[in-house]
């Protein structure tokens, strides 16, 4: 199935397009640009998928990402012909994506649901321990497609490691840029385990950021989040969860925040389903901040100068954003989480995020480095494992239930983002008696 596809402005009162063989990170205007596809889909498809679905001999129908390449078709092929796509989508031997909505009996108990209502899915189970292989592969798809032998990012870890690694199985040359001494040394490791070059600053990681998006504005290829083409890969988070629950949307979405891409991408998967007739319910997003480093959290509920920052139909108050970051620049010190997957403080996705907290109607919570501690290690006294940002998903369950803004007889599914690349931190948790969940060593006499 083909689709003509296109960019788009997301700022309503500009709309520029673009053709999708322009390497783009914003539009003329200054705002973020969509991947738009002209055209309906029929539910017809999600047979199609079901079949797909863990049948060998295709790693294109293997990988939870382009299972689903009908709706991220922005390549322009014949889906089903294998003689194209094979040659056009990148892909891991079909390993990213392979993560699904799982229950978790403790962790329930923990946040005082039934096990049936509360799914959390561990996308640490992609090939480089994140998320991030959705976004990457289809990135460097559209990077394939330019011929473009060189990518560049900015990171807390995760991105660096999943693009190293989908870079150097296309055989293409990744550059990224780290804050120095700022990223766990199990991701970083494994940004040099697959030949990138790994460039440290001084500073952030929003410092590093834009050194990165300077460069993109001078022809360099950009794989952060401000590239549309790699959020399209994200947005098959949401068709997995959904898949999974035969296309009935749970009644909320819990996800950490970071740079906003996911959240972003989940909107605009779940309008685009919805404009499609595929599902009628639009499941609620809740979007959790570290408390530490809480830019969303702060501005989103009017804790910044008492106006609430919103989409507003995409009149967003830009100067209350700039008012906002030149007062944390003022105060010179930059915040810190234990979470450095989250600890950022200029998300660049702000006002893709707030169109899709206007659409489900979500909301922005926060919660303390102690309960994402707590969350991180419930989850893995249920055999899963993920890193503190994502321990953030069942801390915020555990406080929005609590204050009756989920209810307990509702639905949630919560994305558990990336694995533990840090273990000295959980050893640090289980190995001190007063946390909840600690787990500490016994001692016993040889012989």
């Amino acid at each position: 199935m083909r689709a003509e596809s296109y960019q788009r402005c997301i700022a309503p009162s500009c709309g520029r397009e673009f053709g999708v063989r322009e390497a783009r990170t914003e539009c003329e205007c200054g705002n973020l640009l969509d991947v738009k596809y002209r055209g309906s889909y029929p539910k017809s498809l999600q047979d199609v998928f079901s079949r797909r679905s863990g049948h060998g001999n295709d790693i294109f129908n293997e990988s939870g990402v382009w299972r689903y390449r009908e709706l991220l078709n922005f390549a322009d092929i014949d889906t089903e012909a294998h003689d194209q796509y094979s040659k056009v989508l990148v892909s891991l031997d079909g390993a990213e994506g392979r993560s699904r909505p799982y229950q978790m009996s403790k962790v329930a108990e923990f946040v005082g649901m039934e096990p049936e209502n509360v799914l959390l899915q561990p996308e640490g189970l992609n090939p480089s321990g994140s998320f991030k292989d959705n976004g990457i592969c289809s990135g460097l798809t559209h990077a394939k497609m330019l011929g473009v032998k060189e990518v560049v990012c900015a990171s807390t870890g995760n991105t660096s490691a999943s693009l190293a690694m989908y870079a150097a199985n296309e055989m293409l040359k990744a550059v990224v840029y780290v804050p120095k001494g700022k990223v766990a040394p199990g991701k970083l490791q494994q940004a040099y385990q697959f030949g990138a070059d790994v460039i440290e600053i001084e500073g952030s990681f929003d410092d590093a950021l834009e050194i990165v998006l300077a460069k993109g504005r001078k022809g360099s290829y950009v794989m952060n989040s401000v590239n549309p083409f790699r959020l399209e890969g994200q947005k098959t988070i949401i068709y997995r969860a959904l898949d999974y629950l035969e296309w009935e949307p749970p009644d909320w979405f819990v996800v950490p925040r970071g740079n906003m891409g996911n959240v972003s991408i989940f909107g605009k998967a779940l309008a685009e389903l919805h404009e499609w007739g595929w599902i009628k319910k639009i499941p609620r997003i809740a979007l959790v901040d570290a408390q530490a480093v809480n830019t969303f959290h702060t501005l989103y509920n009017g804790l910044y100068d008492g106006f609430e920052l919103r989409w507003n139909s995409g009149s967003v108050d830009d100067r209350m954003i700039e008012r906002y970051y030149s007062d944390l620049h003022k105060k010179g010190a930059q915040r810190k989480t234990d979470a450095s997957a989250i600890q950022i403080e200029k998300p660049v996705n702000i006002k893709k995020g707030l169109r899709s907290l206007e659409f489900t109607n979500g909301i922005s919570t926060q919660v303390t480095d102690k309960e994402m501690y707590d969350g991180m290690a419930i989850v893995g006294k249920n055999g899963f494992d993920c890193e503190l940002a994502s321990g953030a998903v069942p801390a915020a369950i555990k406080n929005l239930v609590e204050k009756g803004v989920i209810r307990s007889d509702d639905r949630v599914v919560g994305i558990l983002t990336g694995r533990l690349k840090d273990p000295e931190m959980i050893v640090r948790y289980h190995m001190d008696p007063n946390n909840r969940f600690a787990n500490p060593p016994r001692s016993a006499v040889a012989g």
